[in-house]
């Protein structure tokens, strides 16, 4: 009785103890916040790693995710389902939500049926690039059919009278196959459904809409409201789309009357499906009436109505609709510039194909094959055939500079030199040679080129030239040649290129230009933590204390705050005798020599 007396009311403190702080961790709506509370928590001897682990992925705080995640001694499915959802939406790094998925099941945990979806959306993530994500999928499909049979087994229940998905992962799976292209997949997952919701019907009719079968997309709509089923903005914008691949319009003039009908909202969404509907149906009075009639227009609503004239010949219209676009500050994309590239080639308008074609290079657009392919269409038409070979020349030199094949873009931009046929090289021809030889490490080459677009061409170089070179001298080592091209810029430095000279100094140690990078990268990112950061350890590295203290003072009198590190590696649990994070790398080591045809030895 004695000893009841004495433990009972502690155990209901720390009982209370523990609660007070769950309290205190739910209602934290920051990173910092949050490791104050943890910080007590630890303090009190409270351990719930699960809980803080789905606080801070809601936080979508990554590094410290990883880092509670990589403290758990044993995760359970819980913490293996809650971080591949963060992973799947919140960071969408998918290739490593799939690893935890592998390691996951490797381990012998199981999926429940609300983060189903999550993995489903994963694999389609990863594997649509290739063929084997099908088969990938099928055996998913298998291994959670299998797992929710042997569990209903184990229950005393026949999985045979019962579904085996849930709503959640009929949708997921219907949705994947779809956009995939696996249509007759699809509709086998579809017709399973033995009680199908507004969802489900969404799901297949959206498939089959974007996968150009609009026959079966209107097909399956007329079905759903012969059930009794109610369209909602997702039905209506799938089914405009059908009905425009179609040229139904009828039926798009039938749910323009239902929207308004049922005073639903005229949205971006349902407004620019619309618009595109009256568009490919040629109705464009109709088209440019809801355009009107439209409060807030995003840039889809105008891409809508511009391409609309666009595929109309409707050029001049098109036109004056894209100048208007920009008076009223809506950025164009890369969808807005292809229709008006199509308009330009049309009506042979070549100043406006030129500025188009300026603001492509300006914002890195060029790469894009379909823009790269509209200015050489407009160039061509327009009669300009020396710029519509520079821009083929550009465009293929940027891409294989972009994907890391530089000797092929040198080689390449040299056959455009020794070509007496081709056009001549331009400031965007030399940003990607120079972007090539960054990448190789050409550092004299790059220099030839640099000299070559004012001695043999006549261009003048551009900020995006300087720090292409600033960039390139800097990862070799030669820093002051570096510095002397920042003083020569026509304009004031990015912080792109200080940025990159910066990191070198810190790498080669020297403290004098890294003291000028410093000067004016605290003017350009006040608040950058990082250009801080380096200073200091430049200057200790030197063992200079005084000034590495100082710039530690300059940042906290300024309030920047360093984001912590955090580490994947964690202490090894003397129970296991190995840690768990070990354990998943060795497994997944010994799976990417499997793939890669080894015969790994375990034993």
């Amino acid at each position: 009785m004695l000893v009841n007396s004495i433990h009972k009311p502690n155990f209901l403190l720390s009982k209370t103890i523990g609660l007070k702080h769950l309290s205190l961790v739910k209602k934290c709506v920051s990173i910092k916040q949050l490791q104050q509370a943890h910080t007590q928590m630890l303090v009190n001897s409270i351990h719930k790693p699960n809980f803080l682990l789905s606080k801070t992925i809601g936080l979508k705080h990554f590094s410290c995710a990883s880092h509670f995640f990589s403290h758990i001694p044993q995760p359970n499915d819980y913490a293996f389902n809650v971080m591949i959802c963060g992973l799947t939406t919140t960071w969408l790094k998918y290739s490593l939500a799939l690893d935890f998925y592998y390691c996951m099941k490797f381990l012998g945990l199981k999926p429940n049926n609300f983060y189903v979806p999550f993995y489903v959306h994963c694999v389609w993530k990863t594997f649509a690039i290739n063929h084997g994500w099908v088969a990938h999928l099928s055996v998913f499909k298998v291994w959670i059919k299998s797992f929710k049979c042997e569990n209903r087994f184990l229950s005393g229940k026949l999985c045979i009278d019962e579904p085996i998905f849930d709503d959640h992962t009929y949708h997921s799976l219907i949705t994947v196959y779809a956009r995939c292209g696996e249509l007759s997949c699809a509709r086998k997952v579809f017709d399973e459904i033995t009680e199908r919701d507004l969802v489900s019907w969404n799901s297949m009719i959206s498939g089959d809409s974007k996968m150009g079968y609009a026959g079966d997309a209107v097909g399956l709509f007329q079905e759903m409201r012969g059930l009794g089923f109610e369209p909602d903005e997702m039905t209506l914008v799938s089914v405009l789309g059908a009905c425009g691949d179609l040229g139904d319009l009828s039926l798009g003039r039938w749910v323009e009357g239902f929207v308004v009908e049922n005073k639903m909202e005229l949205n971006s969404y349902v407004g620019s499906a619309l618009i595109d509907m009256y568009g490919k149906c040629g109705d464009l009075v109709a088209a440019r009436r809801v355009f009107d009639s439209m409060a807030k227009k995003d840039v889809v609503t105008w891409n809508a109505m511009i391409t609309g004239y666009a595929q109309n010949g409707m050029s001049d219209e098109s036109i004056m609709l894209f100048n208007g676009m920009n008076e009223a500050g809506v950025d164009p994309d890369k969808i807005t510039l292809i229709g008006v590239l199509s308009s330009c080639a049309s009506i042979g308008a070549l100043d406006i194909g030129k500025w188009v074609d300026t603001y492509a290079s300006e914002r890195g657009l060029h790469h894009d094959i379909y823009v790269g392919t509209a200015l050489i269409d407009m160039y061509a038409k327009c009669g300009n055939l020396d710029n519509a070979l520079r821009v083929s020349w550009n465009a293929m030199i940027s891409a294989l500079a972009f994907h890391g094949q530089a000797q092929a873009a040198l080689s390449l931009f040299k056959r455009m030199t020794n070509d007496s046929e081709a056009a001549c090289p331009n400031d965007i021809t030399f940003v990607a040679v120079l972007s090539a030889c960054v990448h190789a490490g050409l550092v004299d080459e790059g220099c030839s080129f640099f000299d070559m677009m004012s001695s043999s061409f006549g261009l003048v170089p551009k900020i995006e030239h300087y720090s292409c070179m600033v960039d390139l001298l800097a990862r070799a080592g030669r820093l002051y040649e570096a510095w002397d091209f920042i003083e020569k810029m026509p304009e004031k430095p990015d912080e792109v290129a200080l940025g990159a000279l910066l990191g070198a100094c810190h790498k080669r140690r020297n403290v004098d230009i890294s003291q000028r990078v410093v000067q004016l990268l605290l003017e350009l990112e006040t608040l950058n933590s990082g250009n801080y950061v380096i200073s200091s350890k430049i200057f200790a590295n030197l063992k200079r204390w005084d000034d590495s203290a100082r710039m530690r003072v300059l940042m906290r009198q300024r309030g920047v705050m360093k984001t912590p590190g955090c580490s994947f590696r964690g202490t090894i649990d003397p129970m296991e005798g190995v840690h768990f994070m070990i354990k998943i790398l060795f497994f997944l080591t010994l799976k990417k020599m499997k793939d890669e045809g080894f015969a790994p030895v375990t034993t």
